[in-house]
């Protein structure tokens, strides 16, 4: 990005799609030629020498946690740069930063190595605190901040966990990912460690009471960047629950995870029911994003076979989910400069399409069978039921306030939607007339769409991705 001229939009623009493009279609192609399903082993392994050292190594890698979170990054990714063609101020530098945040996402999914992992996560951080402080809204600094605290603070954790991990128990450091897997802890460290990485997690795929840096940042963030931080930064939290905690501390999962269970079941009554409170278009569909991982954390905690992978898909349909909410919050502030829920109304009429969109994408986040939201939700519901390791009663009691949450979700997407586009109230307003949807926006919301009911369809598709993964992260958990 250097290189090009600082002057003109067009030329960074379509440097970064044509970028994104190849990219995704590279990740595809390797997908569909290179990538073998039935192997859950790690694949299209890079292994160089970095720092001799401490024995640190440039590992990367896939296996089938991880190629559903790559392909969802780059098709999230290329979709943001296409909804961030308004942007015409140092538009080098945002497109920049987007590239750099995509490469910091694309880097921690696929590392095999702790350290490089942890690297991986730091670089992320900085472009979207850039991204946040530069291109917001009115609060943009205090939010920008209030981010990079929370993030860097819990970082600080992750690396603690890293070091400890890899220092911990052999004359040589491994940082290796596989070796660590085959290490056994005593049962105190294991749980520090453990403790460790889920503050660093729990802040960045907001687990409640850490999850408050969410709306502010959600609801100044420019609607691309809000695309990737719903769709991809929430599951980089839950990726390293499953990868780092799951994988690494069986036993010390084994021993949080009813624990995990009840914060998910807290966070989705409570996100669900402050949802309705805000004013804030977007902070509101930030609080929806919140409840949503809610499940993750419940399929994560069942420690079962459906349970983990109905996390994996709900990672997977939130990704798309979310960032098509917040496009089209995005596209309707373009529209009429208004934020608050309050000062909107009747906006049906003069934007159909748009309206049209909205509903259906809504439909799909309050999972709408036939969605792919409410299949994750199904096999997350499923995942509970067949657990062997709870009685009962507490079965019954997480269920029900599940779905006490399933009824709340409803409630304020349906009045959000109502607030906005029906009504009489803009259209008796003096300077109303504002365009529909154009070709670009109506082709971004479609090829959102597309992928959210083909999962719901067929979600096969992504749950064989995985399916091998997770028997062999379960088989830890099952001895004797």
């Amino acid at each position: 990005m250097l290189f090009l001229p600082h002057r003109g939009n067009k030329v960074n623009k379509w440097y970064t799609i044509c970028i994104c493009i190849l990219e995704l279609l590279l990740t595809t192609y390797a997908f569909c030629y290179n990538f073998k399903l039935d192997d859950p082993l790690i694949q299209l392994s890079e292994d160089y020498k970095w720092i001799n050292l401490f024995d640190f190594y440039w590992r990367l890698g896939i296996d089938g946690l991880s190629i559903g979170t790559i392909l969802l990054t780059g098709f999230i990714t290329t979709l943001a740069t296409l909804a961030a063609f308004p942007v015409t101020r140092d538009s080098r530098l945002f497109y920049f930063l987007m590239l750099a945040m995509y490469s910091g996402q694309i880097g921690s999914f696929s590392s095999r190595d702790i350290l490089l992992f942890f690297i991986m996560w730091e670089l992320e951080l900085i472009p979207v605190y850039l991204l946040l402080s530069m291109w917001g809204g009115k609060k943009r600094l205090y939010s920008a901040t209030k981010f990079i605290l929370y993030t860097a603070g819990s970082s600080i954790f992750l690396l603690i966990g890293v070091l400890g991990i890899s220092l911990y128990g052999s004359n040589e450091p491994t940082l290796n990912l596989e070796l660590l897997g085959n290490q056994a802890y005593p049962v105190t460290l294991e749980i520090l460690f453990y403790i460790g990485f889920l503050i660093a997690f729990a802040v960045k795929s907001p687990i409640i009471p850490l999850h408050t840096w969410l709306p502010d940042t959600h609801g100044e963030a420019h609607y691309s960047t809000c695309m990737l931080l719903a769709g991809i930064l929430l599951k980089m939290g839950a990726y390293g629950l499953v990868r780092i905690n799951m994988e690494l501390l069986p036993h010390a999962h084994s021993m949080f995870s009813p624990w995990l269970m009840l914060v998910g079941t807290i966070q989705i009554i409570y996100a669900a029911s402050t949802s309705p409170g805000q004013r804030n278009l977007k902070k509101r569909i930030a609080y929806s994003s919140v409840s949503h991982m809610g499940f993750i954390i419940i399929g994560i905690g069942s420690i079962t076979d459906p349970g983990l992978n109905g996390a994996i898909l709900q990672i997977i349909s939130h990704g798309f989910i979310g960032a098509a909410l917040f496009f089209l919050a995005g596209t309707s502030y373009d529209r009429i400069r208004l934020v608050y829920l309050d000062e909107m109304g009747g906006m049906a009429i003069s934007i159909p399409k748009i309206f049209t969109m909205f509903t259906i994408l809504s439909m799909a986040s309050l999972a709408l069978p036939g969605m792919s939201g409410f299949v994750a939700e199904l096999i997350v519901f499923f995942g509970i039921i067949t657990s062997q390791k709870y009685f009962l009663i507490s079965k019954i009691l997480i269920i029900f306030v599940m779905a006490i949450g399933m009824i709340l979700t409803p409630i304020y997407l349906l009045s959000m939607s109502r607030q906005m586009f029906y009504g009489y109230k803009l259209i008796n307003a003096k300077n109303f007339s504002f365009f529909d949807s154009g070709p670009r926006e109506l082709f971004l919301s479609i090829s959102i769409l597309l992928p959210i009911i083909g999962i719901g369809i067929y979600p096969d598709f992504v749950l064989s991705l995985a399916s091998d993964k997770v028997e062999s992260i379960l088989s830890n958990y099952f001895y004797g």
